[in-house]
């Protein structure tokens, strides 16, 4: 079965759930932002299926999330680094994290793992915020609209 593709559709949305949409994807992004590199710390930390996990990071290094990197001549090995695009990918993961830990929890329960500051130890609850105003975003006081000129679509 072909998957329909979303890379050039006009809604961010859309393109990015093309990237990110099947469920190793961010895995594998929450795996690097761990400090795993290698491919066997991958597969061996996911226990994702091999074939897998080279689709999934070729994908990402051809998005110009990871970059392929030789740490290794004889014989040649590879790792996995974050590059710019990739680290901005941090935002959403901390998204996700948010969202799983208040609703995918049945009432009463709490996940065993919460985001810490290093060097505080206070817990960190991410929030997404107007990067103009620092407030909040509230989904009652946002519309999308078109982008009427360059400006707008920076």
């Amino acid at each position: 079965m072909r998957r329909t593709r979303f890379d050039e559709v006009a809604c961010p949305i859309a393109r990015a759930t093309d990237l990110i949409g099947d469920w190793w994807t961010p895995l594998v992004m929450r795996e690097a932002f761990y400090g795993r590199r290698r491919f066997d710390d991958f597969q061996s930390s996911l226990e994702i299926p091999r074939a897998v996990l080279t689709a999934r990071l070729k994908r990402l290094c051809d998005e110009g999330m990871l970059q392929r990197v030789e740490y290794q001549q004889s014989p040649p090995r590879y790792e996995y680094r974050l590059t710019d695009k990739g680290r901005a990918f941090w935002d959403v993961l901390a998204a996700m994290f948010r969202w799983g830990s208040d609703w995918m929890w049945p009432e009463g329960d709490a996940p065993t793992v919460v985001m810490k500051d290093r060097d505080t130890g206070a817990e960190v609850r991410p929030q997404v915020v107007d990067e103009n105003t620092g407030q909040p975003l509230d989904v009652r006081r946002v519309r999308l609209a078109l982008a009427t000129s360059k400006r707008d679509r920076q």
